[in-house]
This record gives C-alpha cells, sequence and structure tokens, in this order.
C-alpha cells in the first residue's frame, strides 16, 4: 500500500508574496505622485478583471459589472485621494488598521472559537473572530491616526511608533479615545462585511479565490475586500458631506 504524501505547506509562498507586496504598495505609497497614480489604477483594473470573471454565470450580468465598476472606481478615487490630501500619515493609518482587523480576527477566532457569524458564506469566520478584529482596529487606529494629536500631531508618520508619539497619545483626553476606538471598530465591521460579501460572491461563481495572480494567496480581490468596502463607505460619506455639508 502506497503511503499518502503529506500535503505541502505554501506557507514559504505565502510569506515571500507578501513581503512582495507589501514592498510594492509602500513603495508607491512613500513615493506618491504619478507613481501612487499608476499603482492604484493597476489594481483597481485587476481587481474589476477578477470582479468580471466572478460575475461571468451571474443573473443580470450587466448590473453586476456596473454596480462593480462603480464600487472599485470610488474606492479607488478614495484611496488615490486620501494620499493626495492628507500625505501618508492617514492612508498608512487606514491600512494598518485593515491588517489589524484581519490579524485581531484571526488570532481571536483561533483561540475562543465559538459561534459561527455565517456559516454558509464564511465557515471560518466567528463572532469572537470579528470582536477580536474590532478591539485590535480600534487600538490601532488610536496609536497610529494623525489628526487626533492636533497642535502637537508629529510630522514624520515613522514617529508614530516613538515614545514621544506614545506620550502624547496617553494625553488625550478620555472621551477621544473612546471616539477613536469606536471609529475603528466600525471600520472592522465594515471590512469583515467587505469580506464577507467577496466571500459570497466566490461561492456563487463556485471558486476558492477570486484569481491566481498572487502565489499563496489566490487573487487581488481577495487581498483588498475589505478595504475596497472600508473606502467605499468613506468615498460615499464624503461625497453626501460635499453635497450636502453633513459633518
Amino acid at each position: 500500500m502506497t503511503n499518502a504524501q503529506p500535503k505541502k505547506s505554501d506557507l514559504g509562498v505565502r510569506v515571500a508574496s507578501a513581503v512582495v507586496m507589501v514592498t510594492v504598495a509602500g513603495t508607491a505609497l512613500w513615493l506618491g505622485s504619478w507613481v501612487w497614480t499608476a499603482f492604484v489604477a493597476l489594481v483597481a483594473l485587476g481587481v474589476l478583471w477578477e470582479w468580471r470573471g466572478l460575475t461571468i454565470e451571474f443573473h443580470h450580468r450587466t448590473m453586476w459589472n456596473l454596480a462593480g465598476l462603480v464600487y472599485v472606481f470610488v474606492a479607488a478615487g478614495t484611496l488615490w485621494q486620501l494620499r493626495l490630501d492628507d500625505g501618508i500619515s492617514l492612508s498608512l493609518s487606514l491600512i494598518l488598521v485593515i491588517i489589524a482587523t484581519d490579524v485581531g480576527a484571526y488570532f481571536s477566532g483561533r483561540t475562543f472559537g465559538g459561534p459561527k457569524i455565517a456559516p454558509k458564506i464564511s465557515p471560518s469566520k466567528t463572532w469572537s473572530g470579528l470582536i477580536g478584529g474590532m478591539l485590535a482596529a480600534g487600538i490601532v487606529l488610536f496609536l497610529t491616526f494623525p489628526r487626533l494629536c492636533y497642535d502637537n500631531c508629529p510630522t514624520d508618520p515613522i514617529i508614530i511608533w516613538t515614545k514621544d508619539w506614545r506620550s502624547i497619545a496617553l494625553d488625550f483626553p478620555w472621551s477621544d479615545f473612546v471616539f477613536v476606538f469606536g471609529v475603528g471598530a466600525l471600520i472592522a465591521v465594515v471590512a469583515q462585511s467587505g469580506d464577507f460579501f467577496e466571500s459570497w460572491m466566490k461561492r456563487q461563481a463556485g471558486v476558492k479565490d477570486s484569481s491566481s495572480l498572487i502565489p499563496g494567496h489566490g487573487g487581488l480581490l481577495d487581498r483588498v475586500d475589505g478595504l475596497l468596502a472600508v473606502l467605499f463607505c468613506i468615498g460615499l460619506f464624503s461625497l453626501l458631506v460635499y453635497l450636502y455639508g453633513i459633518a
């Protein structure tokens, strides 16, 4: 009898791909200008290509593709505008919050387990994972959000990890902490909703990943689903503020 071969781990491939992704995205964010514009445009086109592939068998396919165009265009435009208007700090803060959501949800879900949120859509996601993601997002947003430091705001985004920045953070009023923590938790909920939405699309399409573009990680849409949802909501809110002057 032939012994079954153990499944080869793809951890090395996943790590290498993650390093490349972070390096490319970080470099584009740091350089800004036309490099950032080109990077955002290429990612948006890649996501739209994957969206089209997922919806190829959907009913009302044209409407789905139109919705995808609006969804991705608003999200990509918001990300591009954040870098243009606020420099690196705010964009970096938002990206770190999304990463914190995923990491917090993963480790909290693995540690505590418990009831599933929507097992028919995403069997691995639990309520404990969502809570962990919300807590992590709230903490990271508080520690990295540049606009709350008022007149003492550091101009260099790297300083957010220094002792001086932590001392500034500790001087914030309690009400500010509660507000920013709540915003971070809300961002985590929106990000997880975007994750669920993409999972639902993949189940409807009968596929595991949006594509095989990124070795060990699936497609672009698999990696930015949560960020897309958050950016789309920020873009809509900004549009409402612009049109109706609400704030």
